[in-house]
């Protein structure tokens, strides 16, 4: 039998409510295939020593003692690094009518989003995708690039270049509706809008609207 890649290879998911969590049994299964031992840490405390730690969905930064426990950390960020550093940056792509995303896969550093990168996946939309639609899209692209990844380690890293820009965290602020604009000029919004978590939503007379979207037969 061939023998495995690695001893230890993590996965970091420290938000109880992050939608990775429905796709996490697909990344085990990949990294299964490169090692024996597959840990899913919930909470950064939790994080052991390893060969590789794969940084999911973190509501907290890491700090160096936590980075110094693999020779690898993982990161992959949903942007054409250096442009779209910080919060929710495909949220905001698609809003402001991108047809495509960048995934970038790079090493985590201190500073946020401002490590070495590995690969870099294009993926493009037909804009009628919804916010599940392209969750499922993005977890799968990126658990591709993970597998390759792997197949390929060690692999050089390249240098982030250009112009660096910074998306801001967004709010329930973001996915109030301007009731003076048609459904048409806010499709976009409502695209990425959750509806259980954060629906869209407008007022009339102080009064606040929910709004929830679902393709015909979603429901």
């Amino acid at each position: 039998m061939k023998s495995k890649k690695f001893k230890y290879l993590d996965i970091i998911i420290d938000n109880s409510n992050s939608w990775m969590w429905s796709y996490i049994y697909i990344l085990e299964a990949i990294l299964s295939d490169f090692s024996d031992n597959v840990r899913v840490f919930k909470n950064i405390k939790d994080i052991k020593s390893g060969d590789i730690l794969f940084i999911l969905s973190c509501d907290r930064i890491l700090k160096v003692e936590d980075l110094d426990k693999h020779k690898n950390n993982i990161v992959i960020h949903a942007s054409d690094l250096p442009k779209g550093k910080g919060w929710s940056p495909w949220s905001w792509e698609i809003e402001n009518g991108a047809n495509f995303l960048t995934l970038t896969l790079f090493e985590a550093k201190l500073e946020l989003d401002s490590g070495d990168w590995y690969l870099k996946v294009q993926i493009d939309l037909n804009a009628s995708e919804l916010i599940n639609d392209i969750r499922k899209i993005l977890a799968l692209n990126e658990f591709e690039m993970i597998k390759k990844y792997l197949s390929m380690y060690p692999i050089p890293s390249k240098q982030q270049i250009g112009i660096e820009t910074f998306y801001q965290k967004r709010t329930s602020k973001n996915q109030e509706l301007d009731i003076d604009k048609s459904i048409k000029e806010q499709f976009n919004l409502l695209r990425i809008c959750d509806n259980e978590n954060y629906p869209a939503h407008f007022y009339i007379n102080n009064k606040k609207y929910i709004i929830k979207i679902y393709k015909e037969h979603d429901q």
